[in-house]
């Protein structure tokens, strides 16, 4: 299965490829898509993702990760996370959410086995 593409972007909304949902804050990896609701891990701007924010992502086989800090860099990445997704084998990319959309779309067509959460607003 293939990583879906990010089809749009803009403030508060994100639409993947073959989903009819609108997003305000998504996870994506290969062959789906969901909503990222943050309080289900009790996530907020800082310290921001937690390595619980990407179980779901790594569970599917990703070989790599990409992380919206969103439009204004706002959400935050700790070291943990990042230690996270390296101990796990997994290459990782924390961006502002339009360069992170940008990357993660450039390597789903590429075939790479890749997810990612992204963060619309700011």
């Amino acid at each position: 299965m293939s990583s879906p593409e990010i089809a749009s972007l803009s403030w508060g909304q994100m639409k993947v490829k073959g989903c009819s949902t609108t997003y305000k804050d998504c996870k994506v990896w290969p062959g789906g898509s969901r909503t990222w609701d943050w309080r289900e891990t009790g996530t907020n701007h800082s310290p921001g993702v937690q390595p619980a924010d990407l179980e779901e992502v790594v569970k599917k086989g990703v070989k790599a990760v990409v992380i919206g800090r969103g439009m204004s860099e706002a959400l935050q990445v700790p070291p943990s996370t990042v230690d996270y997704l390296k101990k796990n084998g997994i290459d990782v990319l924390v961006l502002q959410t339009e360069k992170a959309v940008a990357e993660y779309n450039a390597l789903a067509a590429r075939g790479v086995r890749v997810g990612g959460v992204f963060h619309s607003t700011c």
